[in-house]
């Protein structure tokens, strides 16, 4: 459950494990999700992967008895994996996602010991979270961006080369005894944190906000639209039990209560549920699409 784009690199990484001795099947993560259950009820995968916005409806449709698949493992890859998500993936199939950190300029980045901490690939890629000035940041603490050097790249080096996640690094030795450093937490690319008039000037509301809110509701999707005017939330598994009986505009109640509490000033907040969250052409669904500064 990935992009068949074949430049992006989940559609790289599906090419490369095509083998008759080894069946697999490709899926596209902007298919409806009625077409994929079928095509998985069909198959019967004993590994199940995709993004977690590609598999937290399928979990979804497992529970609800529509999806009959018993993967062994799931993994999970390209975009944030919430623990909330996380957990209802294992709840749909009995096993915790295997989550793997990556990006298309390094390939893997970091992946999970038995303990459940991410190590770094230190011997493929030196990854420094920094500040905005360019420092690195002490362990523990979220940098602005994340700089990678790729080791075995011959054909394009990358040399400290910027991705906007941000990014908390560890400093300490893990009970698996992996020399390597650990992840403590990924929390997104500087792109989700939005800029919001305050009461004293434009202030800063990170995902966290929405993911207090949202996370907590039986949705298979959510969405936050900057506009120019204020903020459009889409649902997606709602108005009714999705939200649990809250309803739209009691989801907007609470969203509203959370943004003040954030240091935002007032602001329109509309609320929509629909079917499916709409995808990017990779097939991604952005938890927070921030308007640009210079959008007019």
């Amino acid at each position: 459950m990935s992009s068949l784009v074949p430049t992006h690199q989940s559609a790289v990484v599906g090419a490369s494990l095509h083998s008759p001795l080894v069946p697999t099947l490709r899926l596209d993560a902007t298919a409806p999700v009625a077409e994929t259950v079928a095509s998985l009820n069909a198959f019967g995968p004993r590994l199940l992967v995709g993004y977690p916005s590609a598999l937290r409806p399928l979990a979804a449709e497992q529970t609800a008895g529509r999806l009959h698949i018993a993967p062994e493992a799931v993994m999970s890859a390209s975009e944030v994996l919430s623990a909330a998500v996380a957990a209802g993936l294992a709840q749909a199939w009995g096993t915790a996602p295997h989550n793997v950190y990556a990006a298309t300029e390094t390939a893997g980045l970091a992946s999970p010991c038995e303990h459940g901490r991410m190590h770094l690939y230190e011997d493929l890629v030196i990854c420094e979270s920094v500040d905005d000035a360019g420092s690195e940041v002490p362990p523990g603490t979220t940098g602005s961006r994340l700089l990678v050097t790729v080791l075995f790249s011959r054909t394009l080096p990358l040399i400290r080369y910027e991705l906007s996640d941000r990014v908390a690094l560890g400093a300490g030795r893990c009970p698996c005894g992996r020399p390597s450093r650990t992840v403590e937490e990924i929390e997104g690319r500087r792109e989700d944190v939005l800029a919001l008039p305050g009461d004293h000037g434009v202030v800063s509301v990170h995902p966290n906000v929405f993911h207090d809110v949202l996370d907590g509701l039986a949705l298979s999707g959510w969405q936050v639209v900057q506009e120019a005017d204020g903020l459009r939330v889409l649902l997606a598994g709602g108005p009714g039990p999705g939200t649990r009986g809250l309803g739209t505009g009691g989801v907007k109640d609470l969203l509203v209560e959370r943004l003040r509490s954030a240091g935002a000033g007032p602001i329109r907040v509309t609320v929509e549920a629909m079917s499916a969250i709409p995808r990017t052409p990779l097939g991604k669904t952005p938890l927070v699409r921030a308007r640009p500064p210079d959008d007019s």
